[in-house]
């Protein structure tokens, strides 16, 4: 019935919606946002990443913090899991959580901010003080009506920034900052809006003090030694894509007034996250990795990052979410797997409401016309368990397995709007323990 009636009802009725929605949820909790420093984090991939190593930086710098992100809620140390499949949640219970934060004294609030959340105006609420720029890849295509369409809602945030009346903490004016990606192909879009300062960080160029540069030094399974600003720093991250994410978190830490050296003392002492090129072993002669990407771009960064095991063959797990979803990139991920995988194994992610089986299948196609072979190198399984241990199985020693699209979300959408309890990792585990390692 609401499907229907989101249908038939007039855009502007629907944005009027949302945007009252959005006034009213932060004027019944006091307007929180006011009351907090806020970050937020907006791009098409690396924004969970970057919001929880922004958060858990700050948290080893002695500060507390609280985020909001597809991985999940934290308010001062307290996990809250994320059980909607929402990178912003609705309004009410966004406003309730950074009210939350602030009745728990936390200082900084980070705020994953997606395009789709700020096309229906659940940022409008919010008063940042930052706004970061991971980068801008083809995604949510169909839902926003284009790529022009998609980048323009990302520049809203930077729009909103300035928009908003600076507030005082602690009796100090708080400046209104961007923090960009300078070598993503759109950086000039963002750059374009208006900021008291900002701060750029690259993988190129040289260091100034507008900008923070990091070069790879080294990297192995061990994590990686980089120089950032001529400073070096030994991370407990393996894989590239992580690094470019905790770069961005470094920049926008250092932006808040931190100085370098002891922002890259806290980030050596970070954890890898769970679900982001995370390691599964129980002991076996194979590697098993989980991890989140879910689109054609995040799967070549992990092919990449996939190249330090030195894997023998790779066996790869994969699907694509219903609803809707940039149907495009169903098929664009199975020709991708078919020219990086030695075995293609297509399963259930998230269907919603669309038959699972037909989701399989479009993936399966660009599987296909890669070259697989169906009951050769390619294997269609609904049941993402038994995909999992059909891959776990097949493996032999040196092999790496790869689990993508789900990482460490805690539960699998399907029909009805029903969200049933799922684990990649507990289910590779499964698989594992099945064939008798511990």
């Amino acid at each position: 019935m609401m499907h229907l009636l989101r249908k038939i009802t007039p855009k502007k009725v629907i944005q009027l919606y949302h945007w009252v929605l959005a006034l009213v949820s932060a004027v019944l909790y006091g307007m929180p946002s006011n009351d907090i420093f806020v970050i937020g984090v907006t791009g098409t991939n690396g924004k969970s990443s970057t919001t929880q190593f922004i958060a858990n930086i700050l948290t080893e710098l002695g500060e507390t913090v609280g985020y909001t992100s597809t991985a999940g809620f934290n308010i001062a140390g307290r996990e809250i899991e994320n059980r909607m499949k929402i990178t912003m949640p609705g309004r009410f219970y966004l406003q309730k959580l950074l009210r939350q934060m602030v009745r728990t004294n936390c200082k900084y609030a980070v705020v994953e901010t997606s395009s789709q959340g700020i096309d229906q105006y659940r940022h409008l609420g919010i008063n940042y003080d930052i706004a970061v720029f991971t980068n801008l890849t083809p995604e949510h295509i169909e839902a926003h009506g284009g790529f022009d369409e998609y980048k323009k809602a990302k520049g809203k945030l930077f729009a909103h920034l300035t928009n908003r009346k600076k507030k005082k903490l602690n009796k100090k004016l708080v400046s209104k900052i961007s923090v960009l990606n300078a070598d993503d192909d759109n950086f000039k879009y963002f750059d374009g809006f208006n900021a008291d300062s900002k701060l750029y960080f690259s993988w190129t160029g040289n260091k100034s003090d507008s900008r923070v540069v990091a070069k790879i030094n080294s990297i192995d399974l061990s994590g990686a030694t980089l120089l950032i600003n001529g400073e070096k720093v030994k991370l407990k991250l393996v894989a590239k894509f992580q690094l470019q994410n905790i770069l961005a978190a470094i920049s926008t830490v250092v932006a808040m007034g931190f100085s370098l050296p002891e922002v890259l003392k806290a980030a050596e002492k970070i954890q890898p996250l769970p679900g982001r090129f995370e390691l599964v072993d129980c002991g076996q002669p194979f590697s098993v990795i989980v991890d989140y990407a879910y689109e054609p771009v995040a799967l070549s960064a992990l092919y990449e990052s996939a190249k330090l095991l030195k894997p023998k063959r790779v066996i790869g797990v994969h699907g694509s979410a219903g609803g809707g979803r940039d149907i495009s990139r169903r098929y664009k991920i199975g020709r991708l797997a078919a020219q990086m995988e030695d075995v293609v194994i297509v399963t259930n992610e998230d269907p919603y409401d669309e038959d699972p089986r037909s989701i399989i299948e479009e993936v399966a196609s660009g599987a296909r016309d890669g070259g697989k072979l169906d009951g050769d190198d390619l294997f269609l399984v609904d049941d993402r368990q038994e995909a999992i241990e059909l891959a776990i199985s097949l493996a032999e020693k040196g092999d790496a397995v790869l689990l993508t699209g789900k990482g460490s979300e805690p539960v699998m959408a399907v029909a009805r709007g029903k969200k049933i309890t799922w684990s990649d990792h507990a289910a590779a585990k499964k698989a594992l323990v099945k064939l008798g390692f511990k």
